[in-house]
């Protein structure tokens, strides 16, 4: 479809004068801008109903966080040492705390 020439526009003003008159040609041409007008005021409060208002966040000073201290050589040693035991005791069956290995030695000894 081609756009609007001169020709057709003036066909198309000379088909409204015939219908609205010419006396009431400008009152319809100002209650078209009148309606325009409004349409786009509706339109503008309904975007500003649609956005958020924009909130303001307040920062609270977060405490700094204590780090913790990492043990000393010795220290990790000494827990090492401490887990091998314990888990050398739990490995070996024992009788009455004694390892049973001990236990026997002690039995074909007496």
């Amino acid at each position: 479809m081609s756009q609007l020439g001169a020709p057709e526009l003036l066909i198309i003003g000379v088909v409204l004068i015939l219908l609205f008159g010419a006396k009431k040609l400008p009152d319809t041409a100002r209650a078209l801008g009148q309606s325009l007008r409004m349409f786009k005021k509706e339109t503008s409060k309904m975007r500003e109903e649609d956005e958020p208002a924009p909130t303001v966040v307040k920062a609270e000073p977060v405490p700094p966080q204590q780090i913790p201290s990492t043990p000393s050589v010795e220290e990790r040693l000494r827990t090492l040492e401490e887990e091998n035991r314990r888990l050398k005791a739990t490995a070996e069956p024992t009788v009455n705390g004694v390892p049973l290995s001990q236990a026997q030695n002690d039995q074909r000894s007496s």
